[in-house]
């Protein structure tokens, strides 16, 4: 497994990030004795870099791991959506007790839009800092899905910048491929730790898995890599392509077995695009929000490409 530091924090982490969103209530809703297992298999394959949030509800599943690997050195990365100092405070207090760890390596504010939302999220992003000094949380950043996020992440000079990029550029809000790559590169070069999110767009890019992971590390604005998993089979697959630049054939036969299904997100507000655009079918509009049929549904993944809300994934 290869190691890089995240920018110019000194975190050294594994170039694949276990992305925790998937196995947790969220998603797929594994126990966190199922989703551990999967997590702790990661760790002793090499992976030491997890990432999660408030919002995914697995801090449970990483503490199992840790338990399970006797690892509770590997490094965390956690998102919130607080706004001010004292949801910032039960943010931190209530990752620390969940995790059974005194230190949190990087908290991020979540999902940043531009200069203006950190404006707006500055008491929040102060006390994160606060944190740091005291030597609680070892970096802070935020995450997002637009190019001004980025430009805001620049201006304020956080430690950690965790994007949306993929090779189709799936889910960028706010303009091109081209246009995130170029902010993303001079947040890395300006000594901001990068790593990326969404390589496989939501699992919309799961048929192209060796082209969006060639992109992504070929990429040479960023330091890591989260991915989610929910399988052993997947960690195998993946640590084997982030290592030696390929899958095998049985890793394609495995995962092309692993049963999948089209997920439309809460925020879904039941605009038609996606119906209007599905050739078999399989969705609909009821009661304000799309619904899909998986007997016609044959998970082409077309239908994300025109929601204006990316709230359409594949699991």
């Amino acid at each position: 497994m290869e190691y890089r530091t995240l920018g110019n924090t000194g975190i050294r982490v594994s170039r694949l990030c276990f992305g925790g969103l998937i196995v947790g209530p969220v998603q797929q809703n594994l126990t966190p004795e199922a989703g551990g297992e999967v997590m702790a298999y990661a760790i002793e394959r090499g992976v030491n870099f997890f990432d999660t949030a408030e919002l995914y509800g697995t801090y449970d599943h990483i503490r199992y791991a840790m338990k399970k690997t006797g690892r509770f050195d590997i490094v965390i990365s956690t998102k919130t959506y607080a706004y001010t100092r004292e949801l910032a405070v039960k943010a931190v207090e209530g990752a620390r007790k969940a995790l059974d760890r005194d230190v949190i390596d990087i908290f991020m504010l979540h999902e940043q839009e531009s200069i203006h939302t950190l404006r707006g999220h500055a008491e929040a992003l102060d006390t994160l800092y606060d944190y740091k000094a005291r030597g609680i949380i070892r970096a802070v950043g935020a995450s997002t899905h637009r190019v001004a996020g980025v430009e805001g992440v620049i201006q304020r000079g956080l430690d950690i910048l965790h994007p949306l990029l993929n090779v189709d550029g799936l889910g960028i809000s706010d303009g091109s491929r081209a246009e995130m790559e170029e902010a993303v590169r001079r947040a890395h070069t300006a000594g901001i730790g990068v790593f990326t999110m969404k390589a496989l767009g939501g699992g919309n890019l799961f048929r192209r898995a060796e082209e969006a992971f060639r992109y992504i590390l070929d990429f040479d604005g960023a330091d890591a890599v989260a991915v989610g998993m929910q399988h052993i089979d997947e960690v195998d697959a993946n640590l084997r392509f982030f290592e030696d630049g390929c899958f095998l054939d049985a890793d394609k036969e495995r995962l092309a077995h692993k049963l999948r299904r089209l997920h439309i997100d809460d925020w879904c507000v039941g605009c038609g695009a996606c119906a209007a655009r599905c050739g078999q079918g399989a969705l609909h509009i009821e009661e304000g929000h799309a619904v899909c049929d998986p007997s016609r549904c044959i998970l082409c993944g077309y239908c994300s490409r025109v929601c204006p809300e990316w709230a359409i994934k594949i699991h």
